[in-house]
């Protein structure tokens, strides 16, 4: 059961604060380093997701181009050596040797607007083993799934936000899927930074459960 102190927990990161943040524009998405079926699975999760949370996509955003950036590497160095994206990530060079410290396989950062919405997500995969061992439509999913909305940092730490089916098909848990839906309802924020805001996601979850 999904409660309110469980819908908060979604959301309260590592340091003990409260901070949530939708997309308020289209996802206009981008991939690098992969082949085009890659990038139809990656378009094809996008859209599922979006038309779930009520949200839309778009070939293009009309002030960055692409807002959501997924790339593709063998090794994090791969990503000093991308044109221009030191522009883009600001400390590049710094959060690469961490991330190589930290053995990671993924890493994603986002941009706001100046209401708090998320402007730009940006996510980097590092294809190591666990990697390469996960379907691709399984993959990109769940990496779609953790962008929709800014999560906690610990949010999915050792929990999928997916669960397989007795096909093994990946879906999106009901309880994750019930929250992007309530968090994109109209009347709800585009931003917050107080758990209150988690109530509020409680009773939109509730309300649907009666209509």
């Amino acid at each position: 059961m999904l409660d309110v102190s469980s819908v908060e927990q979604y959301f309260t990161r590592s340091d003990g604060n409260y901070l949530f943040a939708r997309w308020n524009r289209p996802l206009a998405p981008v991939a690098f380093g992969v082949e085009d079926e890659t990038v139809s699975v990656l378009k094809g999760a996008i859209e599922a997701v979006c038309q779930l949370a009520g949200h839309e996509m778009a070939e293009t955003d009309p002030e960055l181009g692409s807002n959501f950036m997924v790339f593709f590497c063998r090794d994090w160095d791969e990503l000093l050596g991308v044109r221009d994206l030191d522009r883009m990530i600001p400390g590049l060079a710094d959060l690469v040797p961490r991330l190589v410290e930290a053995d990671a396989n993924q890493y994603r950062t986002f941009r706001f607007d100046p209401d708090g919405g998320i402007k730009a997500c940006f996510v980097f995969l590092r294809m190591d083993r666990v990697m390469r061992e996960i379907p691709a439509d399984t993959l990109c999913l769940g990496q779609v799934v953790q962008s929709i909305l800014l999560w906690s940092d610990e949010a999915f730490l050792g929990s999928s936000p997916l669960a397989l089916t007795g096909d093994n098909v990946a879906i999106l848990k009901p309880e994750v899927a019930a929250i992007i839906q309530a968090a994109y309802d109209p009347v709800m924020p585009m931003a917050a930074q107080d758990n209150s805001h988690a109530l509020r996601i409680h009773a939109r979850i509730m309300a649907r459960k009666t209509d």
